[in-house]
């Protein structure tokens, strides 16, 4: 019998037909679906009950000018829903407060105007002062010390400017850093350029504590905690959300505390057991995760706990923005395969961590364990081939061409959403 799975792509889905004679598994969180609570509510019952913290309008009271971060145009953020009762909250606590919004972009492009409409809403946009992070325009920074690894930490100057520090962000499985949230609003996402890329260093990335659902002994989100103490992160909302983008779970209150139990809660929702195959397929969850191939590397690890060696990943992602960086692509365009990328990468010291090498590395050890046959748009076929990759029109087609690789017979863990999953032995 012909089973058919709805696999994320973009703002649609791609359709996997596949015997069911050949399905090892399908993986999904255990909470993957909504209770269908009231999205707005959920928001406030956590700012009405934050965790190691006064609440937010306590903490404002003593605020004049007030910084709150929130995350760029590549991350699911439901801002629409998180930020209105933010603002108020702030201003019960303190009506006169000046508010900045500061967009921790990391290393990312700058977010445009309008997609910062589409994430906020027009009304925040245009009565609300609003500041886009350049993480590379060393004048707007300040040096707050050094690392626990060692490295500078240098972070958005107007840290400095400010009485109360909020940030706003959601909790998910993170390949490298554990889980987002919390002190990842801090850095990556409102640090300089230099910081980012010593805390992304290679033996980091090698670490087998740099893995998703892991924050004991992970040296990243170690250097992660030190920034947001330093920077005076002192309140954080972060909600959890389903498959369809929907608020299922929020957390407020003090960072470390309140991002713990967010962290908690997350792993017991999407926590899963690998089931390996000769194919796994996955993606990166659709709009706005997959819109790179940059991005798309995320969702193509959990592929890689549930591939056997020498198999094939099948990544959907319709990548409306391409390869998501010129120095990421160039790490592969520019080598032979990924043997060489990594061998480049594993000599480069970690105060000399080039951009995008932590990317490029992450990639490179997945192409070296499987094949990848990534199910994108036509325009994309060329970058796709010059990353070692194979093209594939959609889903049914890149299945049969896998077929031909490790057999019509093989058998298939597919993973709707890679991103959303933590796969590992319990």
């Amino acid at each position: 019998m012909i089973k058919t799975m709805e696999i994320p792509f973009g703002r649609q889905k791609q359709l996997l037909h596949l015997d069911e004679s050949r399905i090892a598994a399908v993986l999904r969180p255990a909470g993957e679906e909504g209770s269908g609570a009231d999205q707005a509510a959920i928001v406030r019952e956590a700012l009405g009950a934050p965790i190691g913290s006064p609440r937010l309008m306590e903490l404002a009271r003593g605020a004049r000018r007030v910084l709150v971060i929130t995350s760029d145009h590549t991350r699911p953020v439901p801002s629409r829903i998180t930020m209105p009762p933010l603002l108020e909250e702030i201003r019960r606590g303190r009506p006169d407060a000046e508010i900045t919004i500061l967009i921790a972009t990391g290393m990312h492009r700058p977010t445009t105007r309008e997609e910062l409409i589409a994430k906020l809403g027009a009304e925040i946009v245009e009565a609300e002062h609003i500041v886009v992070h350049n993480a590379y325009d060393a004048a707007a920074m300040a040096h707050f010390g050094t690392l626990p690894s060692g490295g500078e930490l240098w972070l958005n100057a107007l840290l400095r400017e400010t009485d109360l520090v909020v940030a706003e962000g959601f909790i998910e499985p993170h390949f490298f850093a554990g889980f987002s949230g919390g002190r990842k609003s801090i850095l990556p996402g409102i640090a300089a350029e230099k910081t980012v890329r010593y805390n992304h260093n290679a033996g980091f990335i090698a670490s087998p504590y740099a893995r998703a659902g892991s924050l004991e002994q992970n040296p990243i989100h170690r250097d992660m905690l030190y920034a947001a103490e330093r920077a005076g992160l002192r309140f954080i909302l972060n909600v959890l959300i389903d498959g369809e983008k929907r608020v299922v779970g929020a957390v407020a209150g003090d960072p470390r505390q309140a991002h713990e139990a967010g962290c908690a809660m997350c792993g017991r929702r999407v926590s899963v057991r690998p089931v390996v195959a000769d194919i796994a397929v996955t993606s990166n969850g659709g709009y706005p995760l997959d819109q790179n191939v940059y991005q798309s590397v995320k969702g193509m690890t959990a592929a890689e706990a549930c591939v056997r060696p020498g198999g094939v990943i099948i990544m959907n992602a319709a990548l409306g923005d391409g390869h998501g960086g010129e120095d990421f692509y160039r790490w592969f365009a520019d080598r032979s395969g990924p043997e060489a990328v990594m061998r480049d990468i594993e000599s480069i010291p970690a105060e000399a961590t080039r951009f995008d090498q932590w990317e490029a590395q992450i990639l490179a050890r997945i192409l070296l364990k499987a094949r990848c046959i990534f199910v994108t748009g036509p325009e994309n076929r060329a970058l796709i081939e010059a990353m070692h990759m194979t093209w594939a029109p959609d889903a049914d087609t890149a299945l049969a061409m896998a077929g031909e690789l490790v057999g019509p017979d093989s058998r298939v863990t597919v993973i709707p959403d890679g991103v959303g999953v933590i796969v590992k032995e319990p």
